[in-house]
């Protein structure tokens, strides 16, 4: 005990020497870290001001006063009037029985259990440099490879994308302000919304998160909060808050909030997310948890600035074309020049009629719809962009499938009629390019299931034949040569199986 003290008495007496000649004791921690709480673990940045222990040790506010909560349930004026550790431990003086960590034990290590080192201070994020984004046109070359069509909404998107790294980059450009571009796209289910935007986050620097409307629910009722979109993109951002305000938000589903009609009851995942999200379009300053996606007593909050966020809606807004056709159709009238009623019913692509007066009429506000200025239309696919879809891009599905059966030695063809028939199958399903791969998925089972049970196939042909149930694919053996017994190749074809 004595010597605790000594060890104390010299410590104080060095503490005064220094505050007397005004230099400051280094502790070799450097600038370049940050104070880490003790008991939480969290950061200097995250947890805010610390209280500054013995033997450095530090602990945030919070944790603080959790601690003197806990302890005012008893005596603890008792334990603050008596100073000397070995007596609390013995039990002569405060609480007894009751063992108390002794703070001149974490001496070695600098104080801090499991030779923890303190959290590295987070550089700022470099800045976008003007010379090096990428223009427009390389963006759309990119997702050329990827996605077949829908050039219009390439190009719009590949400008929006370009023009927000410009003014993320800028800032200011001759006092000049320049607003959000927040983009609207509208098209039926499976024409590839979604995978445009999961395509460009493949090819850009910057955070992107993808978030659904539809768990979206006003503050206060089960569901997700509007926050919780920001939160993903922070997610997305590794927790850095500085990069994620510079990503990008696909809201998909967006049609599932429109305003319900004809109902009495509370309207709590419709048009009250609408309102809420005005502030996030616009752009405000939100407190989202970190790591979690509602808030809560547990859960550190970030404060994120949505100014320079690009937000993206994406739906199907399904009746949206019988609400076209009836504004087009009040134009109609007798007469020799007279249009017919049933001049837009056989339209195929009648979404690209589209105005905001349309959009207001399905159920969104007025207001929201005026924070998203890039409003354009993706094309149904027709019978010749699903015969595209299967083999063109990158990642084409027969390219998938001719890949599996690559593993086992075995070359996968189809021929052109096959794959006609498989594109008249999808437009039949109504479902866009989803269908594709259900139905390939359906004839290829029995050939994923055989092929490696005989190691003589060699080659797989799929005929139109098989794909409308009228035949069979065509399998090529192979035979081993005398010159290299080991290999295999295709000496033969055989009967339609």
């Amino acid at each position: 005990m004595d010597d605790h003290r000594d060890d104390k008495y010299e410590e104080t007496e060095l503490e005064k020497k220094d505050s007397d000649t005004g230099s400051k004791k280094d502790d070799g921690s450097g600038s370049d870290y940050e104070d880490v709480c003790f008991i939480c673990r969290r950061p200097e940045s995250k947890a805010g001001k610390m209280f500054k222990l013995p033997n450095n040790i530090c602990v945030c506010d919070d944790c603080m006063h959790r601690t003197m909560d806990t302890v005012s349930q008893f005596d603890y004026q008792g334990l603050l009037n008596n100073t000397n550790m070995s007596d609390l431990n013995t039990g002569k003086g405060g609480f007894p029985n009751i063992s108390f960590v002794n703070l001149a034990d974490l001496k070695g290590d600098g104080g801090i259990p499991n030779k923890q080192k303190p959290k590295k201070k987070k550089k700022a994020s470099a800045e976008i440099d003007i010379r090096n984004i990428m223009p427009p046109h390389k963006i759309k070359q990119k997702l050329d490879e990827y996605v077949v069509g829908q050039e219009h909404a390439k190009k719009v998107m590949s400008v929006a994308v370009y023009n927000h790294y410009k003014r993320v980059a800028t800032g200011t450009l001759d006092e000049i302000e320049i607003e959000k571009s927040n983009m609207l796209m509208i098209g039926p289910t499976g024409c590839g919304k979604t995978y445009l935007v999961k395509t460009l986050a493949k090819l850009l620097d910057v955070p992107l998160a993808i978030a659904d409307a539809t768990s979206l629910t006003e503050a206060g009722y089960i569901g997700d909060d509007i926050e919780s979109v920001v939160s993903k993109l922070l997610a997305a951002a590794d927790n850095d808050v500085e990069r994620a305000e510079r990503g990008i938000i696909f809201i998909d589903e967006i049609d599932k909030i429109a305003k319900k009609k004809n109902t009495n009851s509370r309207d709590v995942s419709g048009e009250s997310v609408q309102q809420g999200m005005l502030k996030l379009l616009e752009g405000a300053e939100v407190e989202v948890p970190v790591g979690a996606n509602s808030k809560n007593a547990m859960v550190p909050l970030a404060t994120v600035n949505t100014r320079n966020i690009l937000f993206i809606c994406g739906g199907a807004f399904p009746d949206l074309d019988e609400i076209i056709k009836q504004r087009l159709n009040k134009k109609t009238s007798i007469g020799y020049n007279a249009e017919l009623k049933d001049k837009y019913d056989k339209e195929k692509n009648i979404l690209r009629r589209v105005t905001v007066e349309d959009i207001r009429k399905f159920g969104m506000i007025p207001e929201f719809i005026g924070r998203l200025p890039v409003i354009f239309t993706l094309e149904g696919l027709s019978r010749e962009m699903m015969v595209q879809i299967l083999k063109e891009p990158r990642n084409a599905i027969l390219k998938q499938y001719q890949k599996l059966l690559e593993l086992d030695e075995v070359e996968l063809l189809f021929d052109e009629g096959a794959l006609e028939a498989i594109a008249d199958k999808a437009m039949d399903k109504e479902t866009g390019a989803r269908a594709l791969r259900a139905i390939i998925e359906e004839f290829m089972l029995d050939i994923m299931y055989e092929v490696p049970k005989d190691d003589n196939i060699g080659r797989v042909t799929i005929t139109r034949e098989y794909i409308e149930g009228n035949g069979g694919p065509i399998i090529d053996i192979r035979s081993r040569s005398a010159e290299h017994p080991d290999r295999l190749r295709v000496v033969q074809d055989s009967p339609e199986v």
